[in-house]
């Protein structure tokens, strides 16, 4: 099955001929999650925080389907409090 895969922010640098939140596809096997495809991807699990799945999100653990839009977020810090 193939997926389309968007990366956002620092995550590119696993795959820097993909712009951030440009997709491109990434094939896996039949009942792969969405931590098969992180694991194939070579991105650490714990520099993962949102994971979408044709625009909702999902667990680690969703299953993917042909087709699906999958979109990996890090996980993002913000600005100082007051």
């Amino acid at each position: 099955m193939i997926v389309q895969t968007k990366l956002f922010a620092m995550l590119t640098q696993y795959h820097p001929d993909h712009p951030a939140g440009t997709p491109f596809p990434v094939e896996l096997p039949e009942n792969s999650t969405i931590q098969d495809l992180i694991e194939q991807l070579k991105i650490p699990v714990d520099e993962t925080k949102l994971t979408f799945v044709n625009n909702l999100i999902r667990p680690l653990d969703y299953p993917l389907k042909d087709g699906d839009r999958v979109g990996i977020f890090p996980p993002v810090a913000g600005g100082e409090k007051p």
